[in-house]
Protein backbone atom coordinates (compact mmCIF):
# COMPACT_ATOMS: atom_id res chain seq x y z
CA UNK A 1 0.00 0.00 0.00
CA UNK A 2 1.32 3.44 -0.76
CA UNK A 3 1.84 6.13 2.08
CA UNK A 4 -0.40 8.86 2.13
CA UNK A 5 0.66 12.04 1.22
CA UNK A 6 2.37 14.02 3.62
CA UNK A 7 0.67 16.69 5.43
CA UNK A 8 1.98 19.46 3.54
CA UNK A 9 2.06 18.14 0.31
CA UNK A 10 -1.84 17.88 0.68
CA UNK A 11 -1.98 21.62 1.73
CA UNK A 12 -0.07 22.54 -1.08
CA UNK A 13 -1.99 20.22 -3.78
CA UNK A 14 -5.25 21.98 -2.10
CA UNK A 15 -4.09 25.48 -2.44
CA UNK A 16 -3.15 24.82 -6.18
CA UNK A 17 -6.60 23.55 -6.81
CA UNK A 18 -8.07 26.33 -5.19
CA UNK A 19 -6.20 28.83 -6.79
CA UNK A 20 -6.87 26.93 -10.67
CA UNK A 21 -10.31 27.41 -9.62
CA UNK A 22 -10.46 30.85 -8.89
CA UNK A 23 -8.38 31.56 -12.00
CA UNK A 24 -10.62 29.89 -14.01
CA UNK A 25 -14.14 31.67 -12.27
CA UNK A 26 -12.07 34.98 -13.47
CA UNK A 27 -11.71 34.98 -16.90
CA UNK A 28 -15.17 34.95 -18.68
CA UNK A 29 -13.28 33.58 -21.90
CA UNK A 30 -11.90 30.64 -20.12
CA UNK A 31 -8.08 29.56 -19.81
CA UNK A 32 -6.41 27.12 -21.77
CA UNK A 33 -3.76 24.92 -19.41
CA UNK A 34 -0.69 27.06 -20.87
CA UNK A 35 -1.96 30.16 -19.67
CA UNK A 36 -3.16 28.58 -16.27
CA UNK A 37 0.55 26.97 -15.66
CA UNK A 38 1.93 30.50 -16.89
CA UNK A 39 0.19 32.49 -14.07
CA UNK A 40 0.18 29.69 -11.52
CA UNK A 41 3.76 29.42 -11.82
CA UNK A 42 3.43 25.41 -12.31
CA UNK A 43 3.73 22.95 -14.53
CA UNK A 44 1.16 22.21 -17.41
CA UNK A 45 1.58 18.35 -16.02
CA UNK A 46 0.03 19.68 -12.44
CA UNK A 47 -2.38 22.06 -14.37
CA UNK A 48 -3.94 18.74 -16.12
CA UNK A 49 -3.88 16.82 -12.38
CA UNK A 50 -5.69 19.93 -10.79
CA UNK A 51 -7.85 20.08 -13.46
CA UNK A 52 -9.02 16.67 -13.62
CA UNK A 53 -9.79 16.21 -10.23
CA UNK A 54 -11.85 19.60 -10.31
CA UNK A 55 -13.74 18.02 -13.73
CA UNK A 56 -14.60 15.16 -11.95
CA UNK A 57 -16.40 16.88 -9.17
CA UNK A 58 -18.12 19.09 -11.86
CA UNK A 59 -16.53 22.34 -10.41
CA UNK A 60 -14.51 22.79 -13.74
CA UNK A 61 -14.96 21.49 -17.76
CA UNK A 62 -13.26 21.57 -20.96
CA UNK A 63 -15.00 23.28 -23.77
CA UNK A 64 -14.22 22.73 -27.60
CA UNK A 65 -10.95 24.21 -27.91
CA UNK A 66 -9.90 22.69 -24.88
CA UNK A 67 -9.82 25.84 -22.80
CA UNK A 68 -11.35 25.45 -18.85
CA UNK A 69 -14.30 26.73 -17.66
CA UNK A 70 -16.52 26.97 -14.62
CA UNK A 71 -19.14 23.89 -14.05
CA UNK A 72 -22.21 23.01 -13.41
CA UNK A 73 -21.18 21.98 -9.92
CA UNK A 74 -20.26 25.63 -9.17
CA UNK A 75 -23.37 26.02 -9.59
CA UNK A 76 -24.79 23.87 -7.37
CA UNK A 77 -22.45 25.67 -4.42
CA UNK A 78 -23.48 29.07 -5.33
CA UNK A 79 -26.91 27.75 -4.62
CA UNK A 80 -26.36 26.41 -1.01
CA UNK A 81 -24.44 29.71 -0.19
CA UNK A 82 -27.00 32.38 -1.27
CA UNK A 83 -29.49 31.40 1.57
CA UNK A 84 -26.57 31.80 3.59
CA UNK A 85 -25.58 35.08 2.28
CA UNK A 86 -29.69 36.32 2.42
CA UNK A 87 -29.98 35.46 5.98
CA UNK A 88 -26.79 37.20 6.95
CA UNK A 89 -27.77 40.54 4.70
CA UNK A 90 -31.76 41.14 5.62
CA UNK A 91 -31.86 42.56 8.86
CA UNK A 92 -28.93 44.39 8.02
CA UNK A 93 -31.20 45.88 4.51
CA UNK A 94 -33.81 46.36 6.58
CA UNK A 95 -32.42 48.59 9.04
CA UNK A 96 -30.69 50.68 6.15
CA UNK A 97 -33.79 50.68 3.75
CA UNK A 98 -35.70 52.44 7.25
CA UNK A 99 -32.87 54.59 7.85
CA UNK A 100 -31.86 55.81 4.45
CA UNK A 101 -36.01 55.70 2.89
CA UNK A 102 -34.72 53.84 0.01
CA UNK A 103 -34.93 50.55 -1.21
CA UNK A 104 -31.46 48.76 0.09
CA UNK A 105 -30.24 45.72 -1.53
CA UNK A 106 -27.13 43.23 -1.56
CA UNK A 107 -25.46 42.46 -4.99
CA UNK A 108 -22.87 40.19 -6.11
CA UNK A 109 -20.63 39.33 -8.88
CA UNK A 110 -21.43 36.81 -11.77
CA UNK A 111 -18.72 36.85 -14.01
CA UNK A 112 -18.86 40.15 -15.86
CA UNK A 113 -22.50 41.08 -14.43
CA UNK A 114 -24.05 42.35 -11.02
CA UNK A 115 -27.08 40.41 -9.88
CA UNK A 116 -29.47 41.54 -6.94
CA UNK A 117 -29.57 39.08 -4.37
CA UNK A 118 -31.62 40.58 -1.68
CA UNK A 119 -34.13 43.35 -2.21
CA UNK A 120 -35.41 45.16 1.06
CA UNK A 121 -38.17 48.17 0.59
CA UNK A 122 -38.37 50.85 3.06
CA UNK A 123 -41.54 50.56 5.31
CA UNK A 124 -42.32 54.41 5.41
CA UNK A 125 -42.23 55.80 2.90
CA UNK A 126 -45.29 56.39 0.22
CA UNK A 127 -42.81 56.33 -3.06
CA UNK A 128 -39.71 53.90 -3.06
CA UNK A 129 -37.83 52.67 -6.45
CA UNK A 130 -39.53 48.57 -7.10
CA UNK A 131 -35.99 47.01 -7.91
CA UNK A 132 -36.68 43.26 -8.54
CA UNK A 133 -34.42 40.52 -6.72
CA UNK A 134 -32.71 38.70 -9.77
CA UNK A 135 -32.12 41.56 -11.68
CA UNK A 136 -29.04 41.98 -13.69
CA UNK A 137 -27.05 44.25 -15.35
CA UNK A 138 -22.73 44.88 -16.21
CA UNK A 139 -20.33 45.45 -13.77
CA UNK A 140 -19.25 48.84 -14.73
CA UNK A 141 -22.84 50.34 -14.72
CA UNK A 142 -24.68 51.48 -11.53
CA UNK A 143 -22.86 51.93 -8.46
CA UNK A 144 -23.74 48.28 -7.26
CA UNK A 145 -21.76 46.92 -10.05
CA UNK A 146 -18.87 49.75 -9.84
CA UNK A 147 -18.89 49.11 -5.95
CA UNK A 148 -17.74 45.85 -6.79
CA UNK A 149 -15.01 46.71 -8.81
CA UNK A 150 -13.59 49.25 -6.77
CA UNK A 151 -13.90 46.25 -3.93
CA UNK A 152 -11.80 44.53 -5.88
CA UNK A 153 -8.96 46.89 -6.37
CA UNK A 154 -9.42 47.78 -2.10
CA UNK A 155 -11.33 50.04 -2.46
CA UNK A 156 -13.53 51.08 0.36
CA UNK A 157 -15.36 54.11 -0.70
CA UNK A 158 -19.17 54.63 -1.61
CA UNK A 159 -19.66 54.68 -5.12
CA UNK A 160 -22.63 57.17 -6.68
CA UNK A 161 -24.60 56.78 -9.80
CA UNK A 162 -27.47 58.47 -11.36
CA UNK A 163 -29.94 57.48 -13.99
CA UNK A 164 -27.47 54.08 -15.39
CA UNK A 165 -29.77 52.10 -14.95
CA UNK A 166 -32.93 53.65 -14.56
CA UNK A 167 -34.18 57.02 -15.57
CA UNK A 168 -34.03 59.26 -12.02
CA UNK A 169 -33.05 56.51 -10.31
CA UNK A 170 -30.15 57.40 -8.03
CA UNK A 171 -27.92 54.95 -6.08
CA UNK A 172 -25.06 55.03 -3.46
CA UNK A 173 -23.32 51.42 -2.82
CA UNK A 174 -20.22 50.21 -1.51
CA UNK A 175 -18.63 47.01 -1.62
CA UNK A 176 -18.62 43.97 1.18
CA UNK A 177 -15.00 43.76 2.01
CA UNK A 178 -12.96 40.81 3.79
CA UNK A 179 -14.98 37.92 2.45
CA UNK A 180 -12.76 35.96 0.70
CA UNK A 181 -14.06 34.78 -2.82
CA UNK A 182 -17.13 36.82 -2.70
CA UNK A 183 -17.57 39.97 -5.09
CA UNK A 184 -20.87 42.26 -3.64
CA UNK A 185 -21.98 45.35 -2.45
CA UNK A 186 -24.40 46.91 -0.17
CA UNK A 187 -26.05 50.04 -1.81
CA UNK A 188 -29.40 52.13 -1.97
CA UNK A 189 -31.83 53.51 -4.60
CA UNK A 190 -33.64 55.92 -4.75
CA UNK A 191 -36.40 58.01 -6.69
CA UNK A 192 -34.38 61.65 -5.46
CA UNK A 193 -31.08 62.46 -4.80
CA UNK A 194 -29.59 61.24 -1.74
CA UNK A 195 -27.08 62.70 0.40
CA UNK A 196 -24.12 61.41 0.32
CA UNK A 197 -22.47 62.92 3.28
CA UNK A 198 -25.63 61.44 5.43
CA UNK A 199 -26.22 58.63 3.49
CA UNK A 200 -22.85 57.26 2.09
CA UNK A 201 -21.73 56.28 6.15
CA UNK A 202 -24.75 54.55 6.52
CA UNK A 203 -24.10 52.48 3.42
CA UNK A 204 -20.58 51.83 4.27
CA UNK A 205 -21.55 50.56 7.88
CA UNK A 206 -24.31 48.26 6.21
CA UNK A 207 -21.87 46.70 3.86
CA UNK A 208 -19.25 46.12 6.97
CA UNK A 209 -22.56 44.80 9.01
CA UNK A 210 -23.07 41.98 6.35
CA UNK A 211 -19.36 41.53 5.93
CA UNK A 212 -18.81 40.39 10.18
CA UNK A 213 -22.09 38.25 9.56
CA UNK A 214 -20.42 36.17 7.24
CA UNK A 215 -16.95 36.00 8.73
CA UNK A 216 -17.05 34.91 12.16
Amino acid sequence: MDDPPARGETAQTLDRGLRLLYLVAQASSGVSPTEAAAQLGVGRAVIYRLAGTLIEHGLVRRDRSGRLRLGPGVLQLARRVQPLLAEAALPVLRRLADEAGATAHLTIAEGPEAVAMVVVEPTWTQFHVAYRMGSRHPLERGAAGRAILAGRAGEAGVVVSEGELQPGAYGIAAAVLGVEGLGASVGVVALAALDVNEVGPMVRRAADDVAARLVP
